[in-house]
């Protein structure tokens, strides 16, 4: 998980550092109720701009995208990280060259920057984004941003073409023979990687993104309500180094992990948030 700041700005973000989530929603009205009564969410749309997605804010600190896209191919929901860049253009050729996909772009959006949405060569759907100097993302609050974690199939894959596009270094973190490593910059842990079991190749390689609870709420109140709201408890609330967490499911299916950073307990091993939501 990243700890650092509240609110960052692109003056200050490496290349390779999340700067923006994304939900992929089938049902828009349902996303928003759900995230809306969980979180606090507000949402603002820009009518002016049509090929922008919603935004929602929180404060006034940008927070996510909520973008509906009926007829996407599986998977057809998810939360998915935006990954900021240097450069868009060459970020849209090197991924091709090392094995990506460029589905979108390089394209420019007013006042935003540009994006590259691709998918990396393990199957995961992944943004760039090249970020305008007026960018800036609310996180470590509750209600925000709070880490993110790769779930694949190909470890080796994934690896070589983040650590070859953004020069990561890694650091195995997981125990008792789970594939759990840290992406890091300059040492600092910035994504998380684990590889999904083989009785799992069923699912599409996904993202699970953890946002953050009010410690005066706690993970173990916002998980009910969750659940209250229409959502799932996948993985019920447990202890971790980094705070007490639950996997859960919106009700549309895409999953994300809640975490309470006040509460760390040292287990004595890696990241303990590698439990899966699809272990049956």
């Amino acid at each position: 998980m990243i700890l650092s700041d509240s609110t960052v700005g692109s003056a200050i973000l490496p290349a390779g550092t999340p700067c923006w989530i994304e939900l992929a929603a089938t049902d828009d009205t349902a996303a928003r109720a759900f995230y809306g009564e969980l979180f606090g969410w507000e949402f603002a749309v820009n009518a002016t701009r049509a090929r922008e997605p919603p935004i929602q804010h929180r404060d006034p600190r940008r927070l996510a995208d909520r973008r509906s896209v009926p007829g996407r191919p599986e998977p057809a929901t998810g939360w998915i990280p935006h990954l900021a860049v240097t450069n868009a253009a060459a970020t849209a050729e090197w991924t091709e060259h090392l094995g990506g996909l460029v589905t979108l772009g390089p394209v420019d959006i007013p006042d935003r920057g540009t994006v590259v949405h691709a998918i990396d060569p393990s199957g995961a759907p992944v943004v760039f984004w090249q970020l305008a100097p007026s960018w800036t993302f609310a996180r470590l609050l509750p209600g925000t941003y709070n880490g993110i974690d790769l779930n694949t199939h190909d470890a080796a894959r994934a690896d070589d073409f983040y650590d070859k596009l953004f020069g990561y270094t890694s650091h195995q973190v997981g125990a008792d023979g789970i594939d759990y490593l840290e992406w890091r910059i300059n040492a600092e842990p910035v994504i998380y990687r684990y590889v999904l079991p083989d009785d799992q190749r069923h699912i599409h390689p996904y993202w699970t993104v953890y946002l953050q609870v009010d410690p005066y709420r706690g993970t173990d109140a916002a998980a009910g309500h969750a659940l209250m709201l229409g959502g799932r408890v996948l993985t019920p609330p447990f202890d971790s180094p980094f705070g007490r967490v639950a996997v859960l499911a919106d009700p549309g299916g895409a999953v994300f992990s809640i975490v309470d950073p006040s509460r760390p307990v040292d287990l004595g091993t890696g990241r303990a948030e590698v439990d899966d939501p699809y272990d049956d």
